[in-house]
């Protein structure tokens, strides 16, 4: 179990959306110091927070934002990109660039942090995914999600007897700008917000933070036509 209440926290796209509802969330928790990352730490508009400028791709940023916050004992990725690219459509530089964010970013700004993390006495490691980590509709999206959802299974193991707990959160819409588009039931960011930091504390590997996400999770032991209906005509 991980204690927010005094913890130094750094939210990586702390500036609007998921990221935007964890920092406000993790302040009134307590937090003592949040770290709120944005490309432009101008737009980071919350009172108490600690704008931060990160580029999860250019490993220089990331470099440069962890000097900063060298007093962090909880991290989290949740910064992202959705491109959407067709596997076979899509110029294959999309597909990389997907990836770039949202599988390398998340491992730069871990690999940068954990030496931080454990020098400060542990702590932990929570890393926003999605239910198209486990449902393949979202092209390149979903592939850069499913590979983070096993990055963090993997650094786990890594990182637990390192003193640092892990967590992943999984979610479906969200009323953000990653899905002003769909016009589809979605959760409110507070809300998810709110659930993942529940999980944190409590020590939680992983959070379903809908009914969605944890209806095609258990739908992964089925047959894959139970979760993808075209393979069913």
């Amino acid at each position: 179990m991980t204690a927010l209440k005094g913890a130094h926290v750094l939210v990586t796209g702390g500036s609007r959306g998921i990221g935007k509802a964890l920092v406000e969330e993790l302040y009134a928790r307590g937090a003592g110091k949040v770290y709120a990352t944005a490309r432009d730490p101008r737009d980071v508009t919350h009172a108490d927070a600690v704008p931060l400028a990160l580029e999860v791709t250019d490993p220089a940023s990331v470099a440069a934002a962890a000097e900063r916050a060298q007093d962090v004992t909880v991290l989290i990725n949740n910064a992202g990109a959705s491109v959407g690219a067709s596997f076979l459509d899509s110029p294959v530089e999309d597909v990389r660039r997907e990836f770039e964010t949202n599988f390398y970013g998340p491992l730069l700004v871990t690999r940068a942090l954990v030496p931080v993390i454990e020098r400060n006495g542990g702590g932990h490691l929570l890393n926003v995914h999605s239910v198209l980590s486990w449902i393949a509709l979202g092209g390149s999206y979903s592939a850069s999600k499913a590979a983070l959802w096993s990055q963090t299974n993997s650094l786990r193991l890594e990182l637990h007897p390192r003193g640092i707990a892990v967590t992943g959160l999984h979610v479906g819409y969200v009323d953000t700008d990653l899905a002003a588009g769909v016009d589809a039931p979605k959760s409110d960011p507070r809300d998810i917000a709110a659930l993942a930091l529940d999980g944190v504390e409590a020590g939680a590997y992983e959070v379903l933070a809908d009914d969605i996400s944890r209806q095609v999770k258990a739908g992964l032991a089925g047959d894959l036509a139970g979760l993808y209906a075209q393979l069913a005509k």
